[in-house]
């Protein structure tokens, strides 16, 4: 991975793999699929294979697997 690839700008496009990631489009962050908040592609350190989406953190990364049905909601 070389996320200098390019002179891309504005946000990448990356496939996510299961202990890496892979930059499609170069570019310089991503955005979190929960908060909305840009990621630096150097900070990026939370992200789902099977949905293909970025987290900033990792609650966020907990909300996106209970927003999914992985886990449970704390709701009877």
């Amino acid at each position: 991975m070389n996320i200098l690839e390019g002179n891309g700008r504005g946000e990448a496009k990356i496939r996510y793999l299961d202990a890496d990631f892979e930059v499609v489009v170069p570019g310089t962050h991503v955005t979190c699929a929960v908060t909305g908040k840009r990621i630096p592609l150097d900070e990026l350190r939370y992200w789902s294979v099977a949905r293909q989406e970025a987290y900033v953190d990792a609650p966020a990364a907990f909300e996106a697997e209970k927003r999914a049905g992985a886990l449970p909601t704390g709701r009877a």
